[in-house]
């Protein structure tokens, strides 16, 4: 395609017929262009290859599940199912890494010179021995000291133990002092308020400093300590 524009060009630099090349043109492209891109497009679908295999290990050939397949380099991939089989489309030429944790991981690479558009492989891996090193468990020095120690140690509360405290008389007491209070309680208060309002509307309400009954129950109060700082 490269070599046929550069003879065009060629030709027009040259002036050789170009009147009627510039009507040829067109047409040519009209024909060029789609076979061009048509081997591009036969090109690339002959690269494309159906991928299926099995994951096994490598001493009992047993299928490994979960196993992770992804293509080196690109952000996808496939995971084996519980038998070690999977299936992913690749190119020729794709770097295949199979990782699972306990095993080590393996780099395959599809053929390029693969025949077709289907391959399968079986993909052996072996076992990770990862050695870790040694933990000696001792018991305590004394009895006193393990006594001393079980007992004083401090063991979170659990839920059913927050939800006990959460619950206790005193908690509840406090809680109702510092919360605010919630939709039902401000509307409630705010109809006894419009209901006082209205019960005197016109006159002016009773004071109760002159009520002989208000003064009966300040100074219960004050004989039962009420207004003490606490």
């Amino acid at each position: 395609m490269l070599k046929f524009r550069c003879a065009v060009k060629a030709l027009f630099k040259k002036n050789v017929g170009l009147k009627p090349m510039r009507r040829i043109l067109p047409l040519l492209l009209i024909f060029v262009l789609p076979i061009a891109a048509n081997a591009q497009f036969e090109k690339l679908k002959d690269s494309v290859v159906q991928l299926y295999g099995v994951v096994m290990t490598a001493d009992s050939l047993v299928g490994i599940p979960s196993v992770s397949v992804m293509v080196k380099g690109q952000n996808r991939g496939t995971i084996t199912n519980n038998d070690g089989v999977f299936s992913i489309v690749v190119l020729k030429g794709d770097y295949i890494e199979f990782t699972s944790i306990g095993y080590k991981p393996i780099l395959a690479q599809i053929p390029r010179d693969l025949e077709g558009n289907y391959h399968s492989m079986i993909q052996l891996m072996v076992t990770d021995t990862v050695y870790l090193p040694a933990t000696i468990i001792k018991p305590r020095p004394t009895r006193q000291q393990f006594e001393r120690d079980f007992v004083n140690t401090v063991i979170p509360a659990d839920e059913y133990e927050i939800a006990r405290q959460n619950t206790e008389a005193s908690k509840r007491r406090i809680l109702a002092q510092t919360l605010p209070m919630d939709g039902t309680e401000s509307v409630n208060y705010q109809l006894r308020s419009a209901a006082a309002r209205s019960y005197y509307y016109g006159q002016a309400p009773p004071q109760n400093i002159l009520n002989p009954f208000a003064w009966n129950e300040f100074i219960q109060a004050w004989k039962r300590g009420d207004f003490k700082r606490k």
